[in-house]
């Protein structure tokens, strides 16, 4: 017990020293995280997005048969989650068709399941320049880029593109 009450005065002070520091360490600031997103919860989106798009307007260009098959194929591919199968049919589809707004906007779509988000964006805002601008597929092309700029974590560019959304609505004529 002597020995313990001779160590104490050199002791306490170091211990209270160490104390002393460690409350006076700043706190790591928190890093405010963002909602994470997944690529099927963005994809949803997309899809609600042209399937709420209840415009006057809906554009349904002919296809070519072959380019058919591969977009077909290429469905079928990412119904069993091969994504980079249905990458390289849709790049040959659009080797093919290399304008089709449709065919850009479904590549984009698969562009995000393979994590390729710039191009995602890339594509879909190419589709939306050579579509027609309303409608469905107008919608899916601007909700794209909404999915992507938020990804990005440009809250800006999201709202932005959001406002383009409803601007691929056209209302029809009441007929009575």
């Amino acid at each position: 017990m002597t020995m313990f009450r001779r160590s104490l005065p050199v002791v306490a002070p170091a211990v209270l020293a160490v104390l002393l520091a460690a409350c006076g360490q700043p706190n790591a600031p928190a890093q405010a995280t963002r909602p994470t997103v997944s690529d099927e919860q963005m994809l949803t989106a997309i899809h609600t997005a042209g399937e709420q798009e209840k415009s006057s307007i809906d554009v349904n260009p002919l296809r070519d048969p072959g380019v058919a098959a591969l977009q077909d194929a290429a469905d079928g591919d990412v119904r069993v989650g091969k994504y980079n199968d249905a990458a390289t049919k849709l790049d040959q589809a659009l080797k093919i068709s290399p304008d089709s707004p449709d065919l850009l906007q479904d590549r984009a779509e698969l562009a995000i399941r393979l994590k390729d988000y710039a191009s995602a964006e890339k594509l879909a805002h190419r589709s939306w320049e050579l579509g027609p601008r309303l409608g469905p597929l107008c919608a899916r092309n601007w909700q794209t880029i909404v999915e992507m700029r938020q990804h990005a974590g440009d809250d800006a560019g999201a709202a932005s593109a959001a406002k383009w959304v409803s601007q691929c609505h056209k209302e029809g004529l009441q007929r009575y």
